[in-house]
């Protein structure tokens, strides 16, 4: 006969239910939460921190380096959002990459011509430290490595994050 958890019913629940880590597209806050929804509505959730609209929810726990640039795209990948250190790294406004390609918008060169954007956008897959030339708005481009995260909502989108090599 099986043994009830210890703490009775409420750590039989508690081993029951699992917390969602979640990053924030524009300050890099990183959280941990029991649903991605506020309360009972369909509404997002913000960030507790800075107060952005909606967090990304990650299948694993991730943490960006501190210099890392934050963009969000929609599900066509085009830019809805820059996130922090994004202007450091590419020398570009949000203004000026708000609805355009990321691709395009950013100056993303993968190697081998390679779209990991557009394997994340398709197949809702991550795509984790890809090589990447930024060329942005500076002189000489920058070298950096791509981590791409899928949005696990009904808007669908990825979070691109990228942080310059040293």
């Amino acid at each position: 006969m099986a043994q009830p958890a210890p703490g009775g019913l409420a750590g039989l629940l508690s081993n029951q239910i699992m917390s969602h880590p979640f990053i924030c597209p524009n300050c890099g806050h990183r959280s941990s939460e029991l649903d991605r929804n506020l309360g009972f509505t369909r509404q997002p959730k913000g960030c507790a921190k800075c107060g952005f609209a909606f967090l990304f929810e990650l299948l694993d726990d991730y943490y960006p380096a501190p210099d890392a640039a934050f963009f969000v795209c929609d599900r066509e990948g085009r830019v809805i959002g820059c996130g922090k250190n994004s202007f450091a790294l590419t020398g570009l406004e949000e203004e000026a990459v708000i609805g355009r390609p990321v691709a395009q918008a950013l100056g993303l060169e993968f190697s081998n011509g390679d779209d990991p954007v557009g394997t994340v956008l398709e197949w809702g897959v991550r795509a984790l430290g890809k090589p990447v030339r930024v060329s942005g708005d500076r002189d000489l481009p920058a070298t950096a490595r791509a981590d791409m995260f899928p949005a696990y909502d009904d808007e669908g989108g990825l979070l691109l994050v990228l942080t310059p090599d040293k």
